[in-house]
């Protein structure tokens, strides 16, 4: 399986600083990233939820293009654009016939560098943007994820959410854009991802005419102060539901650490998206207490959160809390059989093969990488490194992560 296919990326790095990756592929469809290190945890108190705030807002128009000529320049031609913003990151993105790759170069140039912020535009896009946060808050099975962060990395900007509060976005304008912008959008922290079909020496080119004499700021990188303090702690609260709404989790293993494929296929086994996950067996098909169950690995670049996420009726709160904790003392006590590891490694080679099928999912995965990392896994290294994960060192990983007792707990009950 390891030979499922041959994978080559080009990478080149123009003379500003912006590293670039291609990879081709046969398919009338291209998909283009541009990646920026800053996320909402390079926010400073003052500026909770500008990070997501500016990917909205370089939209609204450039030094050429109008908000409408902005959105529709891709649109046009089938496209589509797009953009999120994550703890440590800003990305736009587009996907595009092949034959629109120089359209897309030259529009993620205009929006990211020549942006011009209208004030009309910005005014109206805050109400927007608190829209977005009220239809967050109507929905506690995702709220809940934000409050956990915020429960686990208590005084921290990694426990801030991405979105701000109303109050913090009506606060922002143009200068504060600005002083983020000129803060971390430094042109040694981006990275131009792409996967399609094109001359690899016609790309260069086009990238190189719109982006290589672009500066971004000047100013040192902003330094990332290092998550550390965690204690574990509870806490419940009445809302407006019909469910009830239960986060546990320990923080884990960071991006770079030896373990986290270790622990990507532990939470695979307890509450991966396999209908036959140890938890969904247990809580679900054996027991009938909820339909939502999963578990959730997020790592970040100095630390990492392990979380597990059920929806049940109240009355079954104690027992889907106890059963629960019984898969992770399992999980802790008894390491996985020959068979067992066998079916696990096969799962999650499998899901992250079908993941790779992807070339959206690719391109954006790669850059990531290269902005994290400054390297890209290879299939081959992957599936190499989970084939090589062992059952005591599997048993070492539980022990050090899912331990109930290191657990930090949100329950939303019904009012």
């Amino acid at each position: 399986m390891a030979d499922m296919q041959e994978e080559y990326f080009e990478r080149w790095t123009l003379e500003n600083g912006i590293r670039c990756i291609h990879r081709e592929v046969n398919s009338p469809v291209a998909h283009l990233g541009f990646f920026v290190n800053m996320g909402s945890r390079d926010e400073l108190p003052d500026e909770h939820g500008l990070a997501h705030f500016i990917e909205h807002v370089i939209f609204k128009g450039t030094e050429k293009r109008k908000a409408y000529h902005v959105l529709s320049r891709m649109e046009d031609i089938g496209g589509e654009l797009n953009a999120y913003t994550s703890k440590e990151e800003t990305v736009v993105h587009a996907t595009f016939l092949k034959e629109h790759y120089a359209r897309a170069v030259e529009l993620f140039n205009d929006i990211v560098f020549h942006s011009t912020f209208p004030i009309k535009e910005l005014e109206k896009e805050k109400s927007v943007i608190v829209d977005e946060i009220n239809s967050y808050l109507d929905s506690p099975s995702d709220m809940i994820f934000d409050e956990f962060d915020e429960l686990i990395f208590a005084n921290d900007p990694l426990g801030r959410g991405t979105l701000g509060t109303p109050e913090s976005v009506y606060g922002f304008d143009a200068t504060a854009v600005r002083k983020f912008l000129k803060r971390g959008y430094r042109t040694d922290q981006m990275v131009i991802a792409s996967v399609g079909n094109i001359d690899l020496k016609k790309l260069k080119a086009m990238i190189d005419k719109s982006f290589a004499k672009e500066q971004g700021t000047n100013e040192a990188a902003p330094e990332r102060v290092s998550f550390s303090g965690y204690k574990p702690v509870k806490s419940e609260l009445k809302k407006s539901n019909y469910q009830t709404h239960l986060m546990m989790g320990n923080v884990a293993y960071p991006a770079g650490h030896d373990d986290r494929i270790g622990l990507y296929l532990l939470s695979n086994i307890l509450g991966g998206p396999g209908m036959n996950a140890r938890l969904h067996m247990s809580l679900r098909e054996r027991h009938g207490y909820t339909y939502n169950v999963e578990t959730n690995y997020s790592t970040y670049s100095d630390t990492g959160l392990f979380a597990i996420y059920l929806g049940m009726d109240e009355k079954y709160l104690k027992k889907c809390i106890d059963l629960t904790h019984k898969e992770l003392r399992l999980m802790r006590e008894k390491g996985l059989g020959t068979l067992q590891l066998h079916k696990a490694k096969q799962q999650l080679l499998g899901q992250v093969a079908i993941g790779q099928e992807n070339n959206q999912s690719q391109m954006l995965g790669i850059g990531k990488s290269i902005l994290a990392f400054d390297e890209v896994r290879t299939w081959k290294e992957i599936a190499d490194e989970i084939a090589g994960l062992t059952a005591s060192r599997l048993l070492h990983i539980a022990n050090e992560v899912l331990d109930e007792k290191q657990f930090s707990y949100l329950i939303y009950k019904s009012k």
